[in-house]
């Protein structure tokens, strides 16, 4: 008896892994979603930490590889802490910007009120 093989177009991919078929043009056939459930991505970067912490934990880094001789690394490190402190600056600099709006917005507020109740009154 022989067997007849389904012939596949684009049966073979370029990068040598072997094709699998959908099914229902969903990717469960492999055993698995592609998708990410437990919220995090591929690297394993925790987006909710704080970048005050950050600063803390590439500044340790930082200086523990320069104790230990590699310059390079710590530089890299000492890159990273930079860039998580002007977040911290720039988060600092927001919160104070919305402050005073909100202030100023509520010192004009009680003068926009009594304009109102003369208006009313002259009515």
């Amino acid at each position: 008896m022989m067997r007849h093989r389904k012939t596949r177009k684009f049966g073979h991919r370029s990068n040598r892994r072997p094709f699998f078929p959908r099914e229902n043009g969903t990717d469960q056939s492999r055993g698995g979603s592609r998708t990410f459930t437990n919220g995090r991505s591929r690297n394993n970067f925790k987006p909710h930490q704080n970048p005050e912490k950050l600063v803390e934990k590439y500044s340790a880094l930082a200086k523990e590889a320069l104790a230990s001789g590699d310059k390079t690394l710590s530089e890299n490190y000492f890159q990273h802490a930079d860039h998580f402190i002007r977040m911290v600056d720039n988060k600092n600099l927001n919160q104070k910007s919305e402050k005073s709006f909100e202030e100023k917005s509520k010192e004009k507020e009680p003068a926009n009120q009594d304009s109102t109740k003369e208006e009313e009154k002259i009515t």
